[in-house]
């Protein structure tokens, strides 16, 4: 994938700060951090989309990040809580087509928003429904 920008990190044709690689994933810095000590962690087969990656890159990629919020909370950045960031399709907000983990550390006033109605209460029938969809769903894909 030519064009595509972790791509190009991983192949080593454009610059990063290298913070993890093993032979599955790499750890970088993002260059627009929400906060001091932003990183992202992705894999190195390109992977648009979560439904492209393999499980087990998966799991990797879930225990590396894990890893590095315990590392950025004992590195010495301003840390008090700490966000995993994963966006799965333009709608989702991912800008990027390649998976990609973000871990950014929080503290009280810091920059980073999410704007949302939390104060939406569906009935629960509703609930109910959704989850049986999604309990099919998943049954048809993975039984």
């Amino acid at each position: 994938m030519d064009e595509c920008i972790f791509c190009q990190i991983v192949a080593g044709k454009s610059p990063a700060s290298i913070f993890y690689e093993n032979e599955t994933l790499l750890g970088i810095m993002t260059i627009g951090p929400v906060t001091a000590g932003h990183a992202m962690i992705i894999p190195k087969g390109h992977a648009a989309c979560l439904g492209e990656m393999d499980e087990e890159t998966g799991r990797r990629l879930w225990t590396v990040a894990q890893r590095v919020a315990a590392a950025i909370r004992e590195c010495g950045v301003r840390c008090e809580g700490v966000n995993l960031f994963l966006a799965d399709g333009e709608a989702a907000f991912q800008e990027i087509p390649h998976v990609h983990m973000h871990v950014f550390p929080r503290y009280p006033g810091d920059p980073f928003r999410i704007e949302a109605d939390w104060t939406i209460r569906p009935r629960r029938e509703e609930l109910d429904q959704v989850a049986r969809q999604i309990r099919l769903a998943y049954g048809r894909l993975w039984g």
